[in-house]
């Protein structure tokens, strides 16, 4: 088993995108933990007498229109991103694994249902439904990410279950029926830990993608709410002083193309290395 682990990192370490990947989403989650001691400024304190600033060595992404750090809220701004992106997908891996292993291991009836709820899952437009739904709701950074994870699952329930229906028919599936083992034991402990490779791709990628909605959602005005800071909703204030006040259109919009850049990177990165068809 350590040699197999050698082996993905020898991979996954000769991919030289990937590895920039890992290394800006790890120094994102760095900045996010010690933002108190990255910045030394409040995210949220208003300046009346430096509205406006450009970028200078005192406010590295300069000011915006109430005087506040950009370059403090654009830091405080990935704990949100950060936070929804790996709360969303959390809860999109949870439903889709459930789901896919259930309909891959008994197939039949089950699985047709199952592929057809998925099937009609598809059909709706996600980013409109998910607006829909907060549109209804309070806007809540919680409500985000359960809605993001809630529509995000259907990719991961058929990754998994073509997953399934091919690991179900082995030989060491085969051998634990014939000694047995119960229904249960032998999802979770012979064909889960098989079928995680593409899970875990899945969620690397699905990171980036709840990123960007959480981004487009607070854009908007109906994801994270002012005065804590979002990447979308620093965009947001900085879209009407475009043309005289750039930077605050800019970090903000740099910080969710590298981050979802980075994201999807490492997942490609992870794919690659995880892939026992990969030539080398």
């Amino acid at each position: 088993m350590t040699n197999l682990y050698t082996l993905y990192w020898n991979r996954f370490r000769s991919n030289r995108f990937a590895m920039a990947g890992a290394f800006v989403v790890l120094a994102l989650f760095a900045f996010s933990i010690l933002a108190p001691l990255v910045t030394p400024y409040n995210p949220d304190a208003i300046d009346a007498y430096h509205v406006l600033l450009p970028p200078t060595d005192a406010h590295w992404f300069g000011t915006d229109e109430l005087g506040r750090d950009v370059f403090t809220r654009v830091v405080y701004g990935a704990r949100i991103s950060l936070k929804v992106g790996f709360v969303a997908v959390g809860i999109a891996v949870l439903v889709g694994t459930v789901v896919g292993l259930v309909a891959g291991f008994y197939g039949g009836w089950i699985d047709t249902i199952l592929m057809r709820f998925v099937d009609i899952m598809l059909c709706f437009p996600t980013f409109f439904l998910i607006l829909a739904v907060i549109a209804m709701l309070e806007p809540s950074i919680w409500y985000i990410m359960i809605i993001i994870g809630l529509t995000g699952w259907m990719g991961v329930a058929r990754l998994v279950r073509a997953e399934v229906l091919s690991l179900r028919e082995r030989d060491f599936v085969l051998a634990a029926r014939a000694l047995g083992a119960s229904d249960l034991r032998i999802i979770f402990r012979h064909i889960f830990p098989n079928a995680m490779s593409p899970v875990l791709v899945s969620a690397t990628l699905g990171v980036a993608g709840a990123i960007l909605t959480e981004s487009a959602l607070s854009f908007l005005g109906i994801g994270v709410q002012p005065p804590t800071p979002s990447w979308g909703n620093i965009l947001t204030s900085g879209k009407d002083y475009i043309e005289f006040a750039w930077w605050l259109s800019l970090f903000p919009g740099l910080a969710i193309l590298v981050t979802v850049l980075s994201y999807n990177l490492l997942g490609e990165g992870i794919r690659d290395a995880l892939d026992p068809r990969l030539k080398r």
